[in-house]
This record gives C-alpha cells, sequence and structure tokens, in this order.
C-alpha cells in the first residue's frame, strides 16, 4: 500500500471503530447479551471476486451487524479481488497491523470465505503472533475441482488471454464499484493458480498449519497458539429463486459427483477443527447470499456466525 492508501484505509478502519463503538453504547442502553462478544476483534477476509461493500450490499450480508448487536468488534477487510494467495495475504496482513493498533487488541480473530480461507491461512503463519485464531468457511485448501476444470485451457493460448482478460476485467469493475482504495493490478492467473490443486498443494508446502495430512481428516486445532477451525456447505442448488443457484449447479458438475458447495469439494474444505462440512448450503449461501436467499430447512447462515463468535468466545478468544 502507498501513503495514500494507507491514510483512506485507516480513516475507514477508525470510522469502523466509531460505528462500532456506537453500536455497543446503543446496546448498553438497550440490551446486549454478550453472547458473540469475544475477547479479540473479528476480521472478515472475503474470498475471489470478493468485496466489503458493492452498491450498498455487504459481502457478508447482514452478519457484521447481528455479531455487533451482541457484543462482538467486528472489522470488514477488501483486498485484491483477484490474486495469489500470498499477494492477498500481504495485503490483509497490512489491514490486521492497523485493526490491531486501533483496536488496542493484540491479536484478532481471522474469518475467510473461500479464497479468503488461504489468505488468512497466510497471514496466520506469518504473523502468528497477531492471531488468535483462524477459521476458514468453504475454502478450497486442497484446490477446487471448478478451478482444475478451467485450467485445462492451453498456458498461454489466445483462449487463456481472452478469458483472463474478461475475468480481470469483472475483478476491476467490482473494485471499482466496492469503492476500494486498493491500486493492486487484477490477476486472474494468480488467483487460477492459487486455487487448482497443484498450486494448493505447493501453497500448503508452504504453510502446512491446520492442513489434514489425511485426504478428509481434521488438522492441527493449534499451531504456534493459532487456533484453527473450519465449515462449508455440500449444497451447490438451496433456493430456487436465487439465480445465482443456477451457476453453482452448473460449477458443481465439475466435481463429478464428488460432495461440493458449487465451487469447493466437502473434503477440500477441512481446516484444523472442522466445525460441520456438510450444512445444506451453497458456496454464497456461506456468506448468507445472495441478500439472504438461502434453504429454508438448515440453519440461517447468521445464526451460524454468531454460534462461532460464542464458540470463540468460550475457548478465551
Amino acid at each position: 500500500m502507498n501513503k495514500k492508501n494507507n491514510k483512506k484505509t485507516l480513516l475507514a478502519l477508525c470510522l469502523g471503530a466509531g460505528l462500532l463503538a456506537s453500536t455497543q453504547t446503543h446496546a448498553f442502553w438497550f440490551g446486549s447479551s454478550g453472547y458473540t462478544q469475544t475477547k479479540y476483534p473479528i476480521v472478515l477476509a472475503h474470498g475471489m471476486l470478493g468485496f466489503d461493500k458493492l452498491l450498498g450490499v455487504d459481502y457478508w450480508y447482514a452478519i457484521p451487524g447481528a455479531l455487533r448487536r451482541d457484543g462482538a468488534s467486528v472489522y470488514v477487510t477488501e483486498v485484491s479481488q483477484l490474486d495469489t494467495s500470498e499477494a492477498r495475504g500481504e495485503q490483509l496482513l497490512a489491514q490486521v497491523e492497523e485493526i490491531v493498533a486501533i483496536s488496542g487488541k493484540p491479536k484478532v480473530n481471522l474469518i475467510g470465505h473461500s479464497h479468503g480461507g488461504p489468505t488468512i491461512r497466510y497471514v496466520a503463519a506469518v504473523s502468528p503472533h497477531l492471531i488468535a485464531s483462524a477459521t476458514s468457511v468453504g475454502a478450497p485448501h486442497k484446490g477446487s475441482a471448478t478451478a482444475d476444470f478451467i485450467r485445462q485451457v492451453p498456458p498461454g493460448s489466445a483462449g487463456e488471454t481472452l478469458l483472463a482478460g474478461i475475468v480481470n476485467g469483472l475483478g476491476a469493475l467490482i473494485n471499482f464499484l466496492s469503492g476500494s482504495s486498493s491500486t493492486s493490478p487484477q490477476n486472474a492467473l494468480g488467483s487460477l493458480e492459487s486455487l487448482n490443486s497443484q498450486g494448493a498443494a505447493v501453497f500448503n508446502t508452504k504453510f502446512p498449519q491446520g492442513v489434514p495430512s489425511s485426504a478428509c481428516g481434521e488438522g492441527a486445532y493449534s499451531v504456534n497458539g493459532v487456533r484453527y477451525y473450519s465449515w462449508s456447505g455440500t449444497s451447490p442448488v438451496t433456493n430456487l429463486i436465487d439465480p445465482s443457484d443456477l451457476l453453482l449447479g452448473a460449477s458443481a458438475l465439475t466435481f463429478n459427483g464428488a460432495e461440493n458447495d458449487g465451487l469447493v469439494g466437502r473434503c477440500s474444505s477441512h481446516l484444523g477443527k472442522v466445525i460441520r462440512d456438510n450444512y445444506r448450503m451453497n458456496h454464497l449461501d456461506e456468506v448468507n447470499q445472495t441478500l439472504g436467499l438461502t434453504s429454508l430447512f438448515e440453519t440461517n447462515p447468521v445464526t451460524v456466525y454468531r454460534q462461532h463468535a460464542n464458540r470463540l468466545k468460550n475457548d478465551g478468544l
């Protein structure tokens, strides 16, 4: 980040802290159960093509407010929509350092969705002294079959160039519409290399913390003082009036029958302590999108996040 962007980020975080203080004051007068009041702030990290807020709509739809109402200190971050796990991790680390300085707390609880999972793992691995816990939600820790399918496009071919250009353009548009202060270039091929099976294996060799050694087991619950958790879904289509379900239903076909959420396989989502890996949720339901159109036959995603904040609280985090 350059100095101008650092100032913008610092201002945004200060405003967030002010809003948080206002929320906590409201809770004092009108009642807060303290159910989600963790010891350390909760920091949310979005996935590929993600954002903090886009045209007034939160990526983490209704989740930060629900956590704050019962006592949690919550910060929503934004990194490059498209880039390698390491590059996104460096951007997130800079924001975590600012959050620690602003909040006065020595550590944070990271929660990352999709590509946000490897992103938070990078931060937890290189700066464990700043991280109390790292929780991944629907993240492809051992790669995604969808990314493997796309990687079949020959490297260096005209098709790859065209596809990368389209996706980079989409990333740039999301970056612009979200009002992001980040000036990092979009790197669709970097994202693809991070999210396919081969790239994930290379990343796991560098940063193995919390990753299961078996094909579908659990990883270490705690490494270097950082607690690791994960959860995910296995239902690509959950609400027929949600148009995104059609896309996820189509991408689910790349898994050849293996359980998945539309973009991430059940076993690939495992990290540390697996809370649950078969919610009736698809990849976007895991962040309560689109606009809360999730399954009527599953726990509301907002409730799942509240339960996890309470879990972190009970674990002294």
